[in-house]
């Protein structure tokens, strides 16, 4: 049993990079299928709106603390041991364990330079991992036989772990809707594959280690991110504040 953390309502495990990697390895020994999600501030306060999507990521296997607010927030919220678990950390760890373990891994997602370019990196560091799919699917809603042929195409390449990048909400919900669809462990990692692809930077370590990764992809991106950062980080520690002194999740 892991144990967890309700921040908004919404399941935060007491996790390190090292117990995850060590539950998706279990799971893929299994042939168990699962879904894992990267949590940060913006699903946390997508699943504080919107009480299905709250649901489904309650409902997943696993639910990392990606964003360094979650992590602190966990502590706040009486856990000793937990710890951020970045998705781009992750998502190194378990291609070094594809590549140790000659496991057969899937990209779903992103944009085919993206993903071409994401292939390249994962060859390059890891080239014992197999990588049987490299799938970037039409930015628009599929239609069930594309759905089921894509289903199909990462069945038979027998992946045994899905990095997902499609994006919060849209890989969280791929992922629960795909649950024994998909014979692998799913993991949603969202703009890791721009920034293992070099498509985008990543923030500098130092920003990293003191909470500050925000800032950097808020300068980076101003005109896409500045709403899920300059108004759902407010309204984040708002309520979180709220429920760490009267124990109100609203």
């Amino acid at each position: 049993m892991i144990r967890n953390k309700s921040i908004l309502g919404m399941r935060v495990d007491e996790t390190s990079i090292d117990h995850s990697v060590s539950l998706i390895e279990g799971w893929v020994e299994k042939g168990a299928v699962a879904y894992v999600c990267v949590s940060n501030v913006h699903m946390c306060m997508e699943t504080f709106d919107d009480p299905e999507f709250r649901a489904l990521v309650n409902g997943a296997d696993l639910v990392v603390p990606d964003g360094k607010p979650l992590a602190i927030g966990l502590k706040l919220l009486g856990s000793a041991t937990a710890k951020q678990v970045r998705g781009a950390d992750l998502t190194k760890e378990l291609l070094r364990l594809a590549d140790t373990r000659e496991m057969t891994i899937g990209l779903y997602g992103g944009t085919e330079k993206a993903v071409k370019n994401f292939v390249s990196y994962i060859r390059r560091g890891y080239p014992s991992a197999r990588i049987g799919c490299a799938i970037s699917p039409p930015f628009r809603a599929l239609d069930d036989l594309e759905d089921e042929a894509y289903a199909r195409e990462i069945n038979g390449a027998g992946v045994q772990i899905l990095f997902i990048g499609l994006g919060c909400p849209k890989q969280e919900k791929w992922m629960a809707a795909h649950k024994g669809r998909v014979n692998a462990v799913m993991v949603g990692v969202g703009a890791v594959f721009d920034f293992l692809s070099g498509e985008k930077r990543e923030a500098p370590r130092w920003m990293r280690s003191v909470g500050l990764e925000w800032l950097f992809r808020l300068m980076s991106e101003p005109k896409r991110l500045w709403r899920r950062y300059l108004i759902l980080n407010p309204r984040f520690l708002w309520h979180f504040g709220k429920q760490l002194m009267f124990g109100d999740r609203g």
